[in-house]
């Protein structure tokens, strides 16, 4: 039986779009997504990059969920040491208030940033170290049993609202399992500790009250099409167009030197970001997210993408739906 299939929703915003071209387009997403049958789509906290536009990311959850009516919405995720866990707590409080049975919490404790985006946002060096401490704080103020004597988050006490950690290391993995929380592994960006970090989280986890047996939720890619030839034009666009994100530094790329550099080994990192990407017709991406499943030891996928022709975006999820349906429903 395949597992749940989820989505991560990057809110990019693509060449010639603006940002409220790229939120719109989160929206219709997430209608589409609803009735196609996804189980959850995330969005993540991302600052001072002029190709995301989830920033807010708890104003565009309250957005799509007043766009939709069934479909569970959440971070993945809050980056934690950014913000007091009392003030996630109302944010989030509020919205499963308004929005029952329906909003996740996922955590992190990267910048989401870099080191001048960190001190705009008044972020310390140390606050990353103070993370499974305000993990903690922030899961009392939710369970109405406030770790800070005499503080209680309105609205936000008692709701519930459930977490996940989020991560791509060991730490992430281990933490998780301490505190007997669902584990969400960032494969479908940084790869490389996947199996390592799994394993370690099923065989430390510890059960809660939240959780009873450990969950894995594993990124991966998908582009899928009608034809594999179309598929892997899109997937050809996807790393050109990383080439430039994460190596322009202001210049442009012609598709003739993105290749040049994918094929050197300034570019080993960029095809490694992408290790794991279904890439093809739906027959195709079914079946590399099946064996994926097993690799990665999955209870449930959660699937990105980064094609830029929004056209193309929409049918890929819609395709992989199709394929998908029978054993997901």
């Amino acid at each position: 039986m395949a597992v749940p299939l989820s989505i991560l929703d990057l809110a990019h915003i693509g060449p010639g779009e603006t940002a409220g071209d790229s939120l719109r387009a989160s929206v219709t997403l997430a209608q589409h997504a609803e009735e196609w049958g996804y189980r959850r789509i995330w969005y993540a906290e991302h600052h001072n990059m002029p190709t995301i536009a989830s920033s807010a990311t708890g104003v565009l959850i309250a957005h799509i969920a007043a766009h939709t009516s069934r479909i569970r919405l959440g971070a993945g995720g809050v980056m934690l040491p950014n913000h007091a866990p009392l003030t996630i707590a109302e944010q989030y409080g509020t919205l499963e208030t308004l929005h029952p049975g329906r909003i996740d919490l996922g955590l992190g404790r990267a910048p989401g940033s870099d080191q001048k985006t960190m001190w705009a946002l008044r972020r310390d060096a140390a606050s990353a170290d103070r993370f499974p401490q305000d993990v903690l704080e922030l899961q009392g103020y939710l369970t109405g049993e406030s770790r800070v004597p005499g503080v209680d988050a309105t609205p936000g006490r008692g709701t519930g609202v459930p977490l996940y950690i989020l991560g791509s290391s060991l730490f992430g993995a281990r933490l998780a399992a301490a505190l007997g929380l669902p584990y969400s592994f960032a494969s479908h960006f940084a790869p490389g500790a996947l199996t390592e970090a799994v394993a370690l989280y099923r065989r430390e986890f510890q059960p809660s009250q939240q959780l009873a047996e450990p969950y894995v939720i594993a990124g991966v890619n998908v582009i899928a099409a009608d034809a594999t030839e179309a598929a892997q034009r899109l997937f050809t666009e996807v790393k050109r167009a990383r080439v430039g994100l994460l190596l322009g530094r202001g210049r442009t790329f012609t598709p003739e030197e993105a290749d040049a550099v994918l094929a050197a080994p300034a570019g080993r990192q960029i095809l490694d970001m992408v290790r794991y990407t279904a890439v093809g017709d739906p027959t195709e991406v079914r079946d590399y997210l099946t064996w994926f499943t097993g690799h990665a030891g999955a209870d449930e996928l959660i699937v990105a993408s980064s094609v830029t022709d929004r056209e193309a975006w929409l049918r890929s999820f819609e395709l992989l739906a199709d394929t998908w349906e029978p054993a997901s429903a």
